[in-house]
């Protein structure tokens, strides 16, 4: 098939989106390609498509587990086989894994980074008829990025072991240095960028400054109709203003990683499908959650930096029609994002006593524990050693970016378990022990494949179908595993702590100064263009966010806040710009009057070269010296 027929049959689409079969045929044309490509610009087409294309399988790399999780759900919705190792599995269960993709007919691996870089991963990799490497999230791998992940920089290694597999990375946030870093990180035999412009047409970018943000909220979802997302810092703020909608006959929930995993899926369903028509939610939500109709997002609480706030933002008007990213604050969240910057570099003693905490808490001796993962529950861990999770959370971010451990984000894993035994002993066992045998068939009736694989299972429904209760089913199953028969894994919703490396002791932890202070240098960085981004009032929205993101030769949007109140003055761009041109060089070197500036101006009218000199003069670019007259602002 050709790769149209082939989008045709599986996304139902006739035609490529921007770019899309550009980078498709790159990467089919075996070159290692960067794709540069807006949230919801159709990233996954750019690798799924030449993984169905060719033989063999596909391995993806992805950081975000609920992300490959609702990728895998949709291939195999589209009776594509995928499937996705992440930390939430046991050992066996990966082993079991590894092994179908080599002898069976898997076409997408998804992988999380930590557990590409495993001796099994690797050993089975080089085993496999690889035809593609997808790296998402390809930022993580740049130290010059938001949201570094020293996992990421395993991935050259993987790539040294498939030296004729082409390589896709691919992002929706990279600055001019991160995507240099991302090709030198990852081996790039040649340079080869194919950017799709991160311009959004459609949606309209406003920033407000409001004291009362519950009531603007409000109107804002009164005015504007149809679906939206309201992001928050915190969880006990999430339910707050779900509650306050709610109060005033406005559909919404609530929705954070806090939430049990059943409970939060119910959420996200209602949202998704309709039923809610406004999730009000910390940024847990959103990674996955291809809604294409959400009329408008809105940002209770600043974001910490640029590249956060686009990504979210990004999640409205994915239809291509009229959409808002609306951002709220005043001078107190400013006060606020300076404070957790502070608080976000912790001293170096308080990582090290973090970590010896984390050994302590999983008993772990010293250069034990490399490769094996560990559930978390941060309030139980906080409460064991008198810690405060926001202290505990910051030293782990740089524990992480040492390289020592990866903290995942919380995991819906259900309940598994997996014959270990053949066919012929179990019946053996069976016959030998009666007490066992309705139940061990019970099992078998109610679950397939439960000799070659782990299954899914539901101990609540079990006790139904036993008349008995969840803790009976479980001592049931654990008397099995006990003795051999089966492999049970208790179902969970916790983040997951994997070392890395093996642990160490803590007065050996080495964490660089010079590391330490390059990150907070480029945080800092990161935080002062989000602040002034928020507080600037004369550039087009879009254009100010395209020019972060090293889009300098864009044109104003039109339907920004920026851009409405430039509006009002009824000159076309031309002839803004046409005036700004003849008098910014003079007013640079000198002072003038409002009437020698009108005087130099030529070929616009008075009225429109006074409206000009007002908005310059509103909008904090020229000001009034100690003569009376006006000069342009030198930052």
């Amino acid at each position: 098939m050709t790769i149209q027929q082939i989008l045709t049959k599986y996304w139902g689409f006739t035609a490529f989106r921007a770019l899309q079969e550009e980078i498709i045929n790159s990467v089919l044309a075996g070159n290692d390609t960067l794709a540069l490509m807006p949230t919801g610009g159709g990233k996954s087409v750019c690798y799924q498509l030449p993984g169905l294309a060719k033989d063999g399988i596909c391995i993806v790399i992805s950081p975000l587990i609920a992300l490959m999780k609702d990728q895998v759900w949709r291939l195999k919705q589209k009776g594509i086989n995928a499937i996705a190792i992440h930390s939430g599995m046991h050992f066996s269960e990966i082993d079991i894994v590894l092994d179908n993709c080599i002898y069976g007919n898997v076409k997408f691996l998804y992988m999380s980074p930590e557990r590409l870089s495993t001796d099994i991963a690797r050993e089975r990799i080089k085993k496999m008829k690889v035809n593609l490497l997808a790296v998402d999230e390809a930022h993580c791998i740049s130290q010059w990025g938001y949201d570094f992940r020293p996992s990421y920089l395993k991935i050259a290694e993987i790539k040294e072991l498939l030296p004729n597999v082409p390589l896709l990375a691919l992002t929706a946030t990279a600055t001019s240095e991160v995507i240099d870093d991302i090709q030198k990180k990852l081996l790039f035999k040649k340079e080869n960028v194919l950017k799709k412009s991160f311009e959004r047409k459609n949606l309209a970018y406003r920033v407000l400054f409001e004291e009362d943000k519950l009531n603007r909220i409000l109107l804002i979802t009164k005015k504007l109709e149809g679906t939206g997302i309201i992001y928050v810092r915190s969880r006990m703020r999430a339910k707050q203003i779900s509650d306050f909608l709610l109060k005033n006959k406005i559909s919404a929930d609530y929705y954070h990683a806090g939430i049990a995993p059943q409970l939060r899926d119910e959420k996200q369903n209602n949202w998704f499908k309709g039923k809610t028509r406004i999730i009000v939610c910390t940024n847990a939500f959103g990674m996955g959650i291809d809604k294409n109709n959400v009329r408008f997002v809105i940002h209770f609480d600043v974001p910490d930096c640029l590249e956060a706030y686009f990504q979210e933002a990004g999640r409205a008007g994915r239809d291509d029609k009229n959409a808002y990213a609306v951002l709220l604050y005043n001078d107190s969240d400013i006060l606020d994002l300076r404070r957790n910057f502070t608080e976000s570099f912790p001293e170096i003693e308080q990582i090290k006593t973090t970590y010896q905490a984390i050994a302590n808490y999983y008993q772990l001796a010293v250069n034990a524990g490399k490769g094996v993962s560990f559930n978390f529950d941060m309030n139980d861990f906080c409460h064991t050693y008198n810690l405060k999770p926001l202290n505990v959370y910051n030293c782990l971010k740089f524990i992480e970016k040492e390289g020592y451990l990866v903290v995942t984000d919380s995991i819906n894993m259900p309940s598994r378990i997996h014959i270990t035994t053949d066919k012929e002993s179990l019946y053996r066992f069976q016959v030998e022990n009666p007490k066992s045998d309705n139940f061990i068939k019970l099992l078998l009736r109610s679950y397939s494949g439960i000799f070659s694989d782990f299954v899914k299972i539901n101990e609540t429904e079990l006790a139904k179908r036993t008349n008995s209760t969840n803790e009976i089913i479980i001592e049931s199953i654990k008397k099995l595993e006990n003795i051999g028969v089966l492999k049970y894994l208790p179902i969970t919703n916790l983040p997951q702590i994997i070392f890395t490396e093996s642990r160490i002791d803590a007065k050996d932890l080495t964490i660089s100064k010079e590391n330490l202070e390059f990150r907070r240098r480029e945080a800092e960085k990161r935080l002062n263009s989000m602040i002034h981004y928020v507080s600037s009032s004369n550039k087009c929205r879009s254009q100010y966010l395209l020019s972060y993101f090293n889009e300098d030769n864009s044109y104003r949007c039109g339907i920004c806040d920026v851009c409405e109140k430039r509006n009002k003055l009824e000159l076309g761009q031309i002839e803004f710009d046409n005036v700004v041109e003849q008098i910014k060089p003079d007013l640079k070197s000198k002072s003038l009057s409002i009437q020698e500036i009108v005087a130099k101006v030529k070929g616009i009218k008075e009225d429109k070269t006074i409206k000009v000199i007002q908005w310059l003069l509103d909008n904090g670019k020229v000001y009034y010296d100690e003569e009376n007259k006006l000069k342009w602002k030198l930052k």
